[in-house]
């Protein structure tokens, strides 16, 4: 249906370029349109007398005037032909050429979600941990990665349920089965600070003000503890391994990594949910 009304579109804006640009044009459809007109006339004129003149004369009227239309489609057939190929042709190579995916932001991703892990996410309700001390996150280091953490957001009752309960599913799989202990950065953003950071440049976020799913609850920023301290440098070896198996274990509970996004973000997950189509 879609294909047969952008078909129709462009027949008839072809046909207002025609009939713009070819005087010939202009003057072939007059003359239809007024031989049209007198047939119309003669047509109602003769259903007046229509006990009079019978069918057979209701007939000839009809049969000329498909006559007429008939010689007017012969007459400029080749270029009724063109035009057809020329509207149709691009956008049936364009949708044959397509991979029949709509909405990027919402693809389905290619790893199957773990079912134990999805039997537990019914059950047991996971409880957040100790909020961490302050100080960790004015370290050096944490500072020349993220200036501007010390305001963030870490409460987890501001979270989605749903959202807070996998990413506590992730942390406790990372701690348990490959030793990694977490921490989450950041998690509901306000709207203010989301447009504050984003004028701070597109290497910082992207988005501005409810084009997040942070806004909504549904992402977060995680890094990890190691003797005590956040690692959250990508330059450090065992944080990338860190980070690649906790992108693997959030989507096998079937979050969205920002470690396979153009503009890599490895410490974010997020929950997107079919009414909310925003971007990080």
């Amino acid at each position: 249906m879609f294909f047969l009304l952008v078909t129709l579109y462009f027949l008839l804006a072809c046909f207002a370029a025609w009939l713009l640009l070819f005087p010939v044009g202009r003057e072939s459809v007059m003359r239809t349109l007024q031989d049209v007109g007198v047939r119309i006339d003669r047509f109602f004129e003769n259903g007046r007398r229509f006990p009079q003149i019978g069918f057979d004369e209701l007939r000839r009227g009809l049969i000329v005037l498909l006559g007429s239309c008939s010689v007017f489609v012969k007459r400029h057939f080749l270029m009724l032909l063109v035009c057809l190929v020329a509207v149709c042709l691009p956008p049936l190579v364009a949708w044959l050429a397509s991979d029949k995916t709509m909405l990027d932001g919402f693809d389905v991703s290619t790893r199957q979600v773990n079912t134990q892990v999805a039997e537990l996410l019914k059950g047991e309700q996971l409880v957040p941990p100790a909020a961490l001390p302050p100080i960790l996150f004015t370290t050096e280091e944490v500072l020349q990665v993220r200036p501007m953490l010390i305001n963030a957001s870490r409460n987890w009752q501001l979270l989605d349920n749903d959202f807070s309960q996998r990413l506590l599913l992730v942390f406790k799989i990372m701690k348990e089965k490959h030793g990694y202990e977490m921490a989450i950065l950041e998690g509901y953003r306000s709207p203010e600070r989301q447009n504050m950071l984003a004028a701070m440049g597109s290497n910082v976020t992207n988005a501005a003000a409810f084009q997040s799913f942070h806004q909504y609850g549904l992402a977060a920023d995680c890094a990890f503890l190691r003797n005590g301290k956040l690692v959250i440098s990508e330059k450090d070896e065992w944080a990338m391994r860190g980070y690649q198996l906790y992108g693997e274990v959030a989507e096998s509970l079937g979050l969205h990594w920002g470690g396979r996004w153009k503009m890599m973000d490895f410490g974010h997950t997020e929950l997107r949910s079919a009414s909310l189509h925003k971007t990080k």
